[in-house]
């Protein structure tokens, strides 16, 4: 089965550097019935920069909104999603550096069961470029 490369929207939240955020600000998702594509979060100037990646953007901005959460976006980063391999991420990179697309930002895991998933982010400027050298639509 080929890989599938995505275009998706997600937003962004900051919250508190503290214990227990993280797990305060999933369960508010949870309990919002939002289902999670992906999540990305990092340090950024003392708080944390939460990427959220829903497969429903309205629930997560309902959810956002009753919440009180500033959520900025959205913006797009690429998914991609499929049989893990050695060099499974070569292809996309080469493909996005031949189009001349810097990659600013990338995620992979292997999922198990042989399955791997990856987040890739371009500048908002490439995107059309990244989406046409990736195949994403």
């Amino acid at each position: 089965m080929p890989d599938a490369v995505r275009l998706v929207e997600y937003f962004y939240i900051e919250a508190g550097d503290t214990p227990g955020e993280g797990a305060r600000i999933l369960t508010h998702l949870k309990d919002a019935a939002v289902n999670l594509i992906g999540l990305h979060a990092f340090p950024s100037g003392g708080r944390t920069q939460i990427d959220v990646f829903a497969s429903d953007a309205g629930a997560f901005q309902a959810a956002a909104r009753k919440a009180g959460w500033k959520a900025v976006g959205p913006k797009k980063a690429f998914v991609i999603e499929g049989e893990d391999r050695v060099g499974a991420l070569v292809g996309y990179f080469t493909k996005l550096a031949g189009a001349g697309v810097n990659v600013t930002a990338a995620d992979a895991v292997s999922a198990g069961a042989g399955r791997f998933g990856a987040i890739l982010w371009v500048k908002a400027g490439d995107v059309t470029k990244a989406a046409r050298a990736l195949g994403a639509g």
